[in-house]
């Protein structure tokens, strides 16, 4: 699939889930084998700003990540970087990333019509 434009929705995502997390303190957060869940940051380019994001753990050791706002380009092969204020966590591999925006806003389309205003007000993380 080639995308009509660098900034079309079928370019971004706000899933992804990772192979085994390498933790820099050798396992991982307190608060996400406690919760199974955490919030933190993370990016896969070395310049790109930070991403507020969910961390769900999963038994085998890897992790899904949900963003708070779809990234752009996110590529299977490529290193999600965790980090909690200034401390990088760790980082895992992407394996596979869920639906695209694009796909999400066919979904809902075929349920109950685009709403432009809706996809306009959004605004993605580049």
């Amino acid at each position: 699939f080639k995308a009509p434009t660098t900034d079309h929705p079928a370019l971004y995502r706000d899933l992804l889930r990772t192979n085994r997390v390498h933790w820099i303190a050798e396992e991982p957060p307190a608060e996400l084998i406690r919760d199974k869940m955490m919030e933190c940051h993370f990016r896969f380019r070395h310049q790109m700003p930070l991403v507020p994001c969910v961390l769900t753990l999963n038994q085998d050791g890897s992790v899904w990540v949900t963003l708070v706002k779809p990234a752009r380009a996110i590529t299977p092969g490529q290193f999600a970087v965790f980090y909690k204020g200034d401390e990088c966590l760790g980082s895992g591999k992407i394996l596979r990333m869920g639906p695209s925006v694009y796909t999400m806003q066919q979904g809902k389309n075929r349920e109950e019509g685009p709403k432009k205003e809706e996809i306009d007000k959004m605004e993605p993380i580049t």
